[in-house]
Parts: C-alpha cells; structure tokens; sequence
C-alpha cells in the first residue's frame, strides 16, 4: 500500500513539473511582461531595470527553478492586469468555482448513477428509451448552447431564476458560501445544471453499458442459480462491480468539472477562477494564466490520487496484484 501511494505521488510530482513547464513557458512566449508592465515612454535603461528585477536577465534554468519554488510557496507575482498578487486573486475566485463544480457534480451522480441503473436493468422499457434519446442531447449540445436556452427559459420568459452573478454571499470564516442565501442559492441552479448535464448524461450511459455487460456474467448466473432475489444481485452484486470503473471516469470527470467551468462561468458571468482565466487571456495577464494552469494541474493529480487509492480500496484484485508482487 505504501509503496502504491509513493508510486503515485511521484507520478503526480513529475506531472507537476510538466505542467509548470508549460505554465512557465507562457512568460517567454505571450507576450513580453516587461512590455506590459511599463508604460510605452519608458526608456531602454527602464527596461533594463525592470528585467533585472524580475530575474528575467538570468538563464532559462535558472528563472525555470526560481518559479517552480515560488510557484511550491503559492507565489506567482503580481497581476499585470490589476497589480494584486495572483494567490490571493485565485484564493477570492476558489470558493465559487468549488461550490458550482460541487453542485454539478452531485446533480451529475445523484442522477446519473441511478437513471443508469433503470436504463440497465430496463433496457426495453419505453422509458429507458426517453432517458436515453434526452440524453443526446446533453452529449451532442455544446455547453454554451445549454446555458443560453436555459437562461432563455428560466430567467427571461418565466423569470424564476436569475441568469447571472452569484447572488448573496456570506462568509464563513475565511471562505464566501452562496449556500446560506436564498440568491445565492437560486444563483447555483442554472450554471449547475448547464454545467453538470454532460457529465450526468456521460455517467448515465456508462453506468448503463456496465450493468448491461455485469449482468451477463457467470457470477451473476450463478447466482440467480443459488435463488438469490433479483434485489440482492442487481444491488448487492452487479452495481457494486458496476461501480469500480464508474469510479474512474467520475473523477476524472470531476477534474475536468473544475477545468472547463471556463465557458459556463463566462455565459452566466460567475465570478470563479474560469471568469478570472478568461478575462486574463484578454489582457495577457501571464501570471494568471500560469497560476491558474498550475491550479488546474494540481487538482487533476490529487483527483487521480484519491480515485486511485479508492479504485485500489474497491477492487480487490489490485491489493492481490501488489501482494503478490511485494511477495516476489
């Protein structure tokens, strides 16, 4: 087990260190932050200062190394577009992008997971057959598209919700909450189902393939021989092999939640990280586009840790594998 976590750590260390490669290489090749920083009457000597206080006169491995510890510190500058230092930028915006990928994500598994069970254990039924013609629409309809009919409906002709902002925040020691407001609540409900309606759908249909191939099985023949109930092997037998490769995919999806909240945030105007990277994108703001990125990374490997570890937890020939592994 350890060995496991070890191995897996240092996988996520080295694509760290991808990722910040990346993010690093954004300040050699977008744009020019001494440009940027200075009004256009500055003069060459100027320049020059202001390259030598970012270090940017030194070797490429060497401000390679210097982000990479400032960027382990939480460091990444200053903001070029408002002058405010980028973790604390990120640390305002963080709170309401974890919210809204929450909430997607619950509405995705909570939903998902059990129409896909119906679907598959009614594959013939005339309402499998509705969920899974709804469900095209969700894989086949771009993201935006979704949230401007949902506004359209919603919030310009019915007027029930409203189509942008986050609504009422409270604070709940250092961290906003929209959950303790009823705006803030109300807020929540279209950027969350717009941005959770693929990954529902996504989630719906796997969980239906995989029943659909467990419920083949000899396992599960044998024991409609034994006279289990149908109860017993569809819940207590094929859901929970269902849900080993479920596992996966769902967190994966959840990262990728978190990644491409870009678009929803930038139709209903939610003021999270995605809004923030866009808006930096606008105006070249390099340190926010790198921070963000290095974000981004580090969710997707702890994820993957997590699903790893659960997916070692869940299936059972994984620990046999290592064991017998360790034993040789």
């Amino acid at each position: 087990m350890i060995a496991f976590v070890i191995q897996r750590l240092l996988q996520g260390v080295i694509v760290m260190l991808v990722v910040g490669f990346i993010a690093f290489s954004l300040f050699n090749f977008v744009g020019d932050p001494v440009a940027l920083m200075l009004p256009p009457e500055a003069t060459q000597a100027d320049r020059a200062a202001m390259r030598e206080a970012l270090g940017l006169d030194r070797p490429f491995y060497v401000q390679f190394a210097n982000f990479i510890a400032n960027a382990a510190q939480g460091n990444f500058g200053l903001s070029l577009r408002l002058g405010r230092p980028v973790s604390a930028l990120l640390v305002e915006r963080l709170p309401a992008t974890l919210e809204l990928a929450f909430v997607a994500a619950t509405i995705a598994l909570s939903v998902g997971i059990p129409l896909g069970v119906y679907t598959g254990l009614n594959r013939n039924s005339w309402l499998s057959r509705v969920f899974l013609t709804v469900s095209l629409i969700g894989v086949s309809l771009p993201t935006f598209l979704i949230g401007i009919f949902l506004i359209l409906i919603f919030a310009v002709w019915l007027g029930w919700l409203p189509s942008f902002g986050r609504g009422d925040t409270t604070m709940v020691g250092a961290w906003s909450t929209g959950f303790l407001t009823t705006t803030g609540l109300k807020a929540l409900i279209l950027p969350s189902i717009t941005l959770g309606l693929f990954q529902l759908t996504l989630i719906m249909r796997l969980v239906r393939s995989e029943m659909l191939e467990v419920l083949r099985t000899d396992y599960i023949k044998f024991a409609r021989a034994r006279g289990l109930t149908n109860r017993a092997i569809h819940f207590g037998h094929a859901l929970k092999n269902t849900l080993v490769p479920v596992i996966t995919i769902t967190g994966l999806q959840l990262g990728a939640i978190i990644a491409f909240a870009i678009i929803t945030e930038t139709v209903f105007q939610w003021p999270g990280m995605g809004l923030l990277f866009i808006q930096a994108v606008q105006f070249a703001d390099i340190p926010v586009m790198a921070a963000y990125l290095c974000l981004i990374g580090l969710i997707f490997v702890v994820i993957n840790l997590v699903v790893d570890l659960l997916y070692y937890f869940v299936d059972p020939r994984l620990r046999v594998d290592h064991s017998a592994a360790g034993g040789h």
